[in-house]
């Protein structure tokens, strides 16, 4: 199943990824860090939703309360 998920508060504006047999894959994000989203998004592909949220879950960026990861990972717990 294909997925896109608005982020808040970091610079990406998009999350796009699909779920087939629990696990993640075809992570895209538009806006953000380009090589640092590309290579978050190589790391992940294949993980099941629930090892991804709990790496990811609480990093944040510089002074936000977030990142582009810790957004990866709300936007899977809204679907889980």
């Amino acid at each position: 199943m294909h997925y896109e998920y608005s982020p808040k508060g970091v610079c990406s504006t998009k999350i796009e990824f699909d779920v087939e047999d629990g696990k993640v894959k075809n992570v895209k994000y538009t806006g953000g860090c380009n090589g640092n989203l590309k290579a978050l998004a190589a790391l992940v592909e294949g993980e099941t939703k629930d090892k991804i949220i709990s790496r990811l879950r609480g990093i944040t960026c510089g002074y936000k309360g977030t990142s582009c990861s810790d957004q990866l990972a709300r936007a899977l717990e809204e679907i889980k």
